[in-house]
């Protein structure tokens, strides 16, 4: 397993980690298989999106600060419940594919770090295993 960390920059914000990730499947000397790439936060999740327009990450944030608001009628004491939902919405991992050495997206994907309560130093976790 390789880490990396991600320093954020506001509250919510979704931050392109695709390169990061691709570099380390290219480290792993790896032919085929697939990479994991896995957040262990709570208040943070990670996703497989468009990245070629920026437009879409804000409006998935929008659409997620629409269906969770920050001031929601929430109980939990530290006040950042709409972060643990919006992480649990997002999830904290996803598998990507590798071919021939190389992450292997669609034409339009790329790998985000979801950041729902920042600005904060994210751990991303990848995880490279040989296609059997």
């Amino acid at each position: 397993m390789t880490t990396f960390t991600i320093r954020t920059t506001r509250r919510d914000e979704m931050v392109d980690i695709t390169r990061k990730v691709a570099e380390v499947v290219g480290r792993a000397g790896l032919a085929n298989g697939a990479c994991v790439v896995f957040v262990p936060h709570t208040t943070a999740g990670v996703t497989i999106n468009e990245h070629a327009d920026p437009a879409v990450a804000r409006d998935i944030l929008t659409a997620l600060d629409g269906m969770v608001p920050w001031d929601g009628p929430y109980v939990h004491d530290e006040g950042n419940s709409a972060a643990h939902v919006k992480a649990t919405l997002t999830g904290s991992s996803v598998t990507a594919l590798v071919e021939d050495g190389r992450l292997s997206l669609g034409t339009w994907q790329g790998v985000f770090l979801c950041e729902y309560d920042g600005p904060r130093t994210r751990e991303v976790w990848v995880s490279c295993m040989p296609a059997p």
